[in-house]
């Protein structure tokens, strides 16, 4: 089954695919920045989960504590205020839109004043 996306999901044999998922152009954009993040020293874990609603990225600083930043892709939202939501720490909303490198941006200022330390 192709996604609007471009991307092809394989759900087992007589299977309906049932979960949102990154693309792999998605995932490697989401993964760098979370590499330069770890060398920078900002974080050191992430988390990924899979729901039929929502595919979600969370990176901390320590597993134990609650995600430091959380990256959301929604697909039932891209019709209205894009796809993509950035979370901080407290839940709240950072940056909505359509493009991931928009949202991102938060992120990749946060980097640029951790290189600058």
């Amino acid at each position: 089954m192709a996604s609007p996306l471009g991307a092809t999901v394989v759900a087992f044999p007589g299977r309906q695919p049932n979960q949102v998922g990154f693309s792999r152009d998605e995932l490697t954009k989401i993964l760098d920045v979370y590499g330069r993040m770890v060398a920078a020293g900002q974080w050191r874990d992430y988390a990924m989960d899979f729901t039929k609603d929502a595919a979600t990225f969370a990176a901390f600083v320590r597993h134990a504590e609650r995600p430091q930043a959380r990256l959301e892709k929604r697909p039932s939202l891209r019709g209205r205020q894009g796809m993509w939501t950035l979370f901080g720490e407290h839940g709240q909303v950072l940056k909505r839109g359509h493009e991931l490198a928009g949202v991102m941006a938060p992120i990749e200022r946060r980097l640029l004043k951790a290189v600058e330390d």
